[in-house]
């Protein structure tokens, strides 16, 4: 998806209206292995740009996630309850980790576009 944006700590954003939606990119996953385990923020909950937001557990390491952006939680990924794996076989789609209300758009413009994010990968991998 072209008007996903990503963040260096290796999460995307999909964004529709005032609400976005993020997990881990494809990169991260595949750094990360087999996820075994995903804990998730609480709905209702203020997060704030570049705090944790939940963890992601794999065969390998336990990671932290962070949200690229601010906002209120309002939704979170529950079939990653009963099938982590989700992270790895869609990480970008059904893998999703939660959605929240953003607190203020301008922050969208400190994560890079698909290609930038490329180039990060390509440089830091």
């Amino acid at each position: 998806m072209s008007d996903m944006k990503f963040s260096e700590e290796h999460e995307w954003v999909s964004v529709d209206g005032d609400i976005a939606t993020i997990g881990i990119t494809n990169f991260a996953q595949e750094q990360l292995g087999d996820v075994v385990f995903v804990d998730l923020p609480e709905v209702g909950g203020q997060v704030s740009q570049g705090g944790d937001a939940g963890v992601v557990e794999s065969v390998k390491a336990a990671s932290e996630v962070y949200t690229p952006l601010s906002g209120e939680i309002v939704e979170v990924n529950e079939d990653l309850e009963s099938a982590p794996d989700l992270v790895n076989t869609d990480p970008e789609g059904d893998g999703w980790f939660f959605k929240l209300r953003m607190d203020d758009t301008a922050e969208l413009d400190d994560l890079m576009d698909a290609a930038a994010y490329k180039k990060f990968c390509d440089e830091h991998g």
